[in-house]
């Protein structure tokens, strides 16, 4: 029972991650760290996208979660318009 609330907690925090990381591609429009900026090309679509991915979890959608993770894909592979 301890494993479970133990997975269920780092869960939790994932999906926090996740989602901060999301907000901040999605309003600054740049990732954090050089690891993520050198892999996004678009960090608002990403962060678009990521955001709708626990979103789908939360209004039980699937057709969210493929939106979802299709706009994370397109954020790594959709060259800038600048």
């Amino acid at each position: 029972m301890l494993l479970f609330g133990v997975l269920a907690l780092m869960l939790f925090i994932l999906v926090i991650v996740w989602v901060a990381l999301g907000v901040h591609g999605l309003l600054l429009g740049r990732m954090p760290g050089h690891w993520l900026q050198r892999r996004v090309r678009q960090p608002r679509v990403w962060g678009a996208g990521a955001l709708l991915i626990p979103a789908s979890g939360y209004a039980h959608s699937p057709s969210l979660l493929v939106v979802g993770i299709g706009l994370v894909a397109l954020g790594h592979v959709m060259k800038p318009t600048r």
